[in-house]
């Protein structure tokens, strides 16, 4: 395949045409997917997500400059809002960005969420396998915000970090909302104002608590403070994301997290596609609204309509896509 053939060596237009077939499900976009695959597994993934206003794209736009000074190349998938009228990412962010969009060796894609949840577009995995597959060192995603639907980044990304400001509200409410589980360093961005010192306590006494509750960790989560706007603490982050590697590779960990998100991954996907199968015979089937009409005059339940389905259409489904 010759898109494949000019990503692999190195072609910017090959790759940002194989994200766009990729993103928005053309014709093709799984071969390109499955001729990569090999490719892949190179790249350090490293997740930022946080509340909004937390200043991400800001640190993010540093790390990258961290980065190319050490000569590595990379990759940012920034997820943003999607527009209610067009379906595409709002990009207002990636202005914050822009001193690297000259630079060959730093790819930025900006991807609207979708309505999807966990923060992360249903397609970040794949433009991911992309970048990886295109030779990027450094792969940075940055989601949408944080929250208890937004915690889809941990299944993403080797690194995550999660950044908090001084000016969030009660941290304590933000740990608790599901954060504390994917967080493998926190950052105290905008740690110039006032209020700081006190969050830093506040998450170090919560890692504290968690590790005389749980089962101590071998990974201490670091609290690293930074001004993002001033470059101030990057260095400091960075290594402690190069040291969450080195610690990761020392250990089985790093392999088993790979098993555990591709057998996760083939389910999704193979759930996914059985949806789309079983709802595109249902379309093309004359007796779907016969069963729709049993349900409206109340002589069909709902549960008896879904086994009525199962033990109809299922089989037909499978032998018209697999026999």
């Amino acid at each position: 395949m010759r898109l494949v053939d000019s990503l692999l060596q190195g072609n910017i237009r090959a790759l940002a045409k194989a994200i766009t077939a990729v993103e928005n499900g053309l014709p093709g976009a799984e071969e390109i997917l499955t001729a990569l695959f090999p490719y892949t597994g190179k790249a350090h993934v490293i997740g930022v997500t946080g509340a909004p206003g937390a200043g991400k794209s800001s640190l993010v736009d540093c790390m990258i400059a961290y980065y190319r000074k050490l000569g590595k190349t990379v990759g940012v998938v920034a997820v943003d809002p999607t527009s209610p009228f067009t379906g595409g990412a709002l990009l207002g962010d990636r202005i914050r960005m822009q001193d690297h969009f000259l630079d060959d060796d730093v790819f930025i894609r900006s991807m609207g969420s979708r309505g999807s949840f966990g923060g992360l577009s249903q397609g970040t995995k794949n433009v991911i396998r992309l970048l990886d597959a295109f030779g990027k060192d450094i792969i940075i995603v940055e989601t949408v915000g944080v929250g208890q639907s937004e915690v889809e980044i941990m299944n993403v990304a080797h690194t995550t970090l999660v950044v908090l400001t001084p000016n969030a509200g009660d941290t304590i409410q933000v740990l608790k909302a599901g954060v504390m589980e994917i967080a493998d360093i926190f950052v105290i961005n905008k740690s110039d104002l006032d209020g700081a010192h006190r969050v830093k306590t506040e998450v170090e006494a919560f890692l504290c608590l968690k590790e005389k509750l749980e089962e101590k960790d071998e990974w201490d989560i670091p609290v690293i403070p930074v001004v993002a706007i001033k470059n101030q603490g990057i260095d400091s982050l960075c290594t402690s994301i190069a040291e969450h590697k080195a610690h990761l590779l020392g250990t089985d960990k790093w392999l088993e997290e790979q098993r555990l998100r591709l057998s996760k991954e083939v389910q999704d996907m193979a759930a996914l596609k059985i949806r789309e199968h079983i709802f595109n015979e249902l379309k093309n089937n004359a007796q779907w609204e016969q069963l729709v009409d049993k349900l409206y005059n109340k002589s069909l339940a709902p549960y008896e309509a879904v086994d009525y389905i199962l033990d109809n259409f299922f089989n037909s489904v499978y032998d018209n896509r697999y026999k």
